[in-house]
């Protein structure tokens, strides 16, 4: 790459999100350590030309994958028989684990998977891909899965219920569900449990170790047959590492995929991928041996503090609260009658902090979402003074009001014919018609755009969302 296009790129980055900094509390995970960041980002380039395809070229790699799913393994209480694998994240994790379960069950025509409705978005797009049943089950008032629900769910049809899936936390709300009553319902009737604790798995045992209170989730459990524990989340390693863990080989063996009914290679894989860059897994492992324990221990630590200022610091802001007391470090926020959290989000943004705006569903409310790093502690008393501040200007303008045109318009649309016209005059109705036909102006608030969104059901945000995508993608040609 010439001068010129490093020049262009970090042109073009300037107008990114910062990944440092300990102001942005969405999609990024800042340790607040310069030297971890340097040393994962130079193992990543590193390894950057190496594949993971065929072990047997890249020996490294499978010693470095070994090492990580054997620290994975002993931070989640993993009997000896556990066996795990490196993905590319959360999202891949989730779904090897829906292709795991259903390729188990061989004999189950039409396998289906029992969640709460909390459960993320992975396993409905796990369920897509591999032709499971998902069986959605509202959660409790305290926002954790029902046990008795969901093991109602399971007995509507056990025979081909292939898997059961709790949080550790739940990405919405920050709170662990009750995974003991769940996997030994799940175990009593021969179903596999897993635990999604993406975010939660490299940081929720330290909180345990600092005797915070954690309700039980790892292979401690009896009845937890996987579990999925993301690296580039709190374990602060470059994107995208992520470990899938099974209790046993044999609960693993499904997950393998090969071929040899052609006359190229015999094709093996241990994930969806086949050939992947070895840089990612070098970052990961990397960051974990340059941390170890005590790194981890003293970084959650942080974390902890930081969450615990937070929430005793909004108890302190009038017209806002806490929706869920997080168990990990997650936390959701929701505003009074007298504003809307999609104008504090504005208002933050204003003031140079990205929160996470999230949507109505059901009974949940439309809310602030924080992830908590470490590298937040230092900022703790800046981000509370502006959260106060943001809350208050909010207050002062109202809660944001959807155009009743617009509102009229979403309300008459059927999201299952929704076409490229319709989306056009969506865009015109609400004022985000570029000048170009089909382009895009989006504004730089955006409290209405979501206010607009979080009127239409979820089927319809979907095809809304889609199409802006389809509009967002499109090649630059010449």
């Amino acid at each position: 790459m010439s001068s010129d296009a490093l020049a262009r790129l970090h042109e073009l980055q300037a107008a990114d999100l910062p990944v440092h900094g300990g102001r942005t509390f969405a999609y990024v995970y800042d340790s607040g350590l310069p030297d971890v960041d340097r040393i994962g980002r130079e193992a990543v380039a590193a390894y950057a030309g190496s594949n993971g395809l065929d072990p047997t070229a890249f020996p490294s790699l499978v010693q470095m994958e070994n090492d990580v799913v054997g620290f994975a393994a002993d931070l989640l209480d993993a009997p000896p028989t556990a066996q795990g694998t490196v993905t590319s994240g959360g999202t891949e994790s989730v779904l090897l684990a829906v292709k795991t379960a259903r390729d188990s069950r061989p004999d189950v025509d039409h396998p289906r998977m029992v969640i709460p409705d909390t459960a993320h978005a992975a396993f409905h797009k796990g369920a897509h891909y591999f032709g499971v049943e998902a069986v959605v089950v509202p959660v409790g008032s305290d926002y954790r899965a029902d046990p008795a629900a969901m093991v109602a769910a399971i007995d509507e049809d056990p025979d081909r219920t292939v898997l059961v899936a709790v949080s550790a936390p739940s990405y919405a709300h920050g709170v662990v569900d009750p995974v003991p009553e769940v996997a030994a319902a799940a175990a009593e009737r021969g179903v596999r449990c897993h635990v999604d604790a993406c975010i939660g798995g490299w940081v929720l045992p330290y909180a345990a170790r600092a005797g915070r209170p954690v309700p039980p989730w790892t292979f401690a459990v009896e009845g937890v047959t996987s579990i999925s524990a993301d690296l580039h989340k709190y374990g602060y390693a470059p994107k995208g590492t992520s470990i899938l863990l099974h209790r046993s080989s044999e609960l693993r063996a499904p997950q393998f995929f090969a071929w040899a009914a052609w006359p190229g290679y015999t094709m093996i894989n241990s994930t969806i991928q086949s050939t992947k860059s070895g840089g990612p897994l070098a970052g990961a492992w990397a960051v974990v041996q340059s941390l170890g324990d005590e790194g981890y221990e003293r970084l959650a630590r942080d974390t902890f503090e930081a969450v615990d200022r937070i929430v005793a610091g909004v108890a302190a802001i009038d017209g806002l609260r806490v929706l869920a007391a997080p168990d990990s470090t997650l936390v959701a926020l929701v505003t009074d009658e007298r504003s809307d959290p999609f104008t504090v989000c504005d208002e933050m943004a204003s003031r140079q902090w990205y929160v996470q705006p999230q949507m109505s569903y059901g009974t949940h409310p439309a809310n602030i979402h924080l992830s908590v790093s470490a590298a937040t502690l230092a900022h703790v008393d800046d981000f509370l003074a502006s959260l106060a501040e943001s809350v208050a200007t909010a207050q002062a303008s109202g809660p944001v009001a959807v155009d009743p045109g617009v509102a009229a318009f979403i309300a008459a649309l059927d999201p299952a014919t929704l076409t490229s016209d319709d989306f056009d005059g969506l865009l015109a109705a609400s004022g985000l018609a570029g000048g170009e036909p089909g382009a895009l102006d989006l504004p730089d608030r955006m409290a209405e755009v979501n206010a607009m969104i979080d009127l239409a059901s979820p089927a319809m945000r979907e095809a809304l969302v889609l199409a802006f995508l389809d509009r967002l993608y499109r090649a630059h040609r010449g």
